[in-house]
């Protein structure tokens, strides 16, 4: 056993045995999580707008604090754009974090030295855990491969402004900085294509052991090296044994990774955004990613489907993390030492685990498909094409979910727009196999397909790299962009369908 392995080994057994104490006494950690943020940003416009100096109970909290999304704040972020100081958070951000919405354009994301170390040390104790758990190694001895957006940074006021993966790539630690893969010069390149083509020939004769980024593009990656190559990825890289994702769920890709690497490697899931670094995968034998509730995060739960109305029409019931329950579908509030208040990520989470609190992400709080009161949601279609395809050798390359409200003839249905790697030999049968998953999980779109409201989904294939072009031809190709699974509307199915 080398130095840096049996090095790496004790550092993730310290590491585990530090992270006990608040894995068990969660509602004590996340009290006292509150209580720290109220008092540091007590004398921050937003603290004094919204009485803090006053709040000294949850309840108290949610009366004078709203949920809020990025454009309910927006005014205040402003202000700490134009150069303002003690606005969301005390003194200004180190960085923004720059990332793209849908109705605000461009939204610029506060990181503040409170809030930049836990990003690092999440990412860090994810391996470290991984590490703890199965007494693997070996892989530091060899080089990692992190796919993200470019390092260079711009200037906002006196606040460097870029991508949270470009940010983070200016704190990675010395003892990793000469295991790390691309290069600085490579990793600065902005064209996506480009780059994942210099990627390809930086690494092809190195001994990667470790592979990250969000799985599509990580993809592309693999194409790229076997195209290059000839050989599947696990040839190339005969020690790559740890690939580590977040983003998206792995499971859709799972079945053409296996194919483009030739076997199994272990992989480690995790749930990072520019807001907070918020769980990661602390076990390879159960399901979930492993809360953190002590990672300078305030959370509060709402039910999904009481987030825009309830059955009293009086406001949503915000939960903290005492109250939670397995299997209901949440959205997610953040509260945050960067300066985030009762802030709707978008995502929507369930609990798997409640000892400890381990959840997995089920979709976006606007990502679904309800044209028929079906209200169907990211984690039952990938669940549903997950059990299509478990035994078969179908593989899928990328997929998205629409509705056909208004067909040239026969009922309504849903459309599945799917890129096949290896199609199945009936097309039929498989939309009847996702079909019935599909009713097994959604009682609702059951009714619909009992009643005969809808019909059986309808499968359409999309070409080769049809979803990568349609990124491309969006602007969002590569970097931390990711497809929604499925929307309530047609704009992504009807661009792909004209490609």
């Amino acid at each position: 056993m080398s130095i840096k392995t049996f090095a790496a080994k004790i550092f993730a057994k310290k590491i585990h045995f530090k992270n006990q104490h608040w894995i068990d006494n969660p509602v004590a950690t996340q009290k006292k999580v509150f209580q720290e943020l109220i008092a540091q940003a007590q004398q921050t416009q937003f603290g004094r707008d919204h009485d803090f100096k006053n709040i000294t109970t949850f309840q108290e909290f949610t009366e004078r604090v709203p949920i809020r999304d990025y454009e309910d704040l927006k005014p205040y972020i402003e202000k700490v754009i134009n150069g303002e100081e003690n606005i969301l958070w005390k003194g200004k951000p180190l960085y923004f974090a720059k990332t793209s919405g849908t109705t605000s354009g461009a939204k610029y994301i506060p990181l503040t030295k409170e809030s930049m170390p836990f990003h690092i040390e999440a990412a860090r104790n994810a391996i470290l855990n991984y590490i703890h758990e199965t007494g693997n190694a070996s892989f530091v001895k060899g080089k990692m491969i992190f796919l993200q957006g470019s390092p260079i940074l711009e200037d906002k006021n006196g606040i460097k402004l870029g991508r949270l993966s470009g940010i983070v790539a200016h704190f990675v630690p010395k003892y990793l900085q000469k295991n790390r893969m691309p290069s600085w010069k490579t990793n600065c390149i902005e064209d996506w294509e480009t780059k994942v083509n210099a990627i390809v020939e930086e690494t092809l004769h190195e001994n990667m052991t470790v592979i990250s980024g969000i799985p599509s593009w990580v993809q592309m990656y693999f194409e790229k090296l076997q195209e290059r190559a000839q050989k599947p990825v696990g040839e190339i890289f005969k020690n790559f044994n740890l690939f580590i994702y977040g983003g998206v769920n792995y499971e859709p890709y799972r079945a053409k990774f296996e194919n483009l690497i030739g076997r199994k490697v272990d992989s480690i899931e995790l749930f990072p955004a520019s807001e907070g670094f918020f769980a990661y995968q602390n076990s390879q034998k159960e399901k979930g990613m492993l809360l953190l509730l002590n990672s300078g995060i305030f959370y509060e739960f709402v039910k999904a489907d009481e987030f825009y109305t309830t059955p009293n029409g009086l406001p949503a019931k915000r939960y903290t993390i005492g109250e939670v329950e397995i299997g209901i579908n949440y959205a997610l509030l953040i509260s945050t030492n960067a300066g985030l208040w009762s802030y709707n990520i978008g995502d929507t989470i369930q609990f798997t685990s409640l000892k400890p609190y381990k959840i997995i992400v089920s979709g976006r709080i606007k990502h679904f498909i309800s044209a028929f009161g079906e209200h169907v949601i990211a984690k039952e279609v990938e669940s549903a094409l997950e059990e299509a395809i478990t035994g078969t050798s179908i593989r899928i390359n990328e997929f998205t979910v629409a509705p056909q409200i208004t067909p040239l003839d026969g009922l309504p249905y849903h459309e599945w727009l799917i890129e096949f790697e290896q199609e199945p030999d009936d097309l039929d049968a498989f939309a009847l196999k996702i079909d019935a998953a599909m009713r097994k999980q959604n009682v609702y779109y059951d009714d619909l397909i009992a009643g005969k409201v809808l019909r059986t989904l309808v499968i359409t294939r999309i070409e080769k790299n049809g979803f990568q072009e349609y990124m491309k031809s969006i602007g969002k190709l590569g970097g931390q962009n990711k497809l929604p699974r499925l929307s309530d509307n047609r704009n992504i199915a009807d661009k792909l369908k004209t490609k």
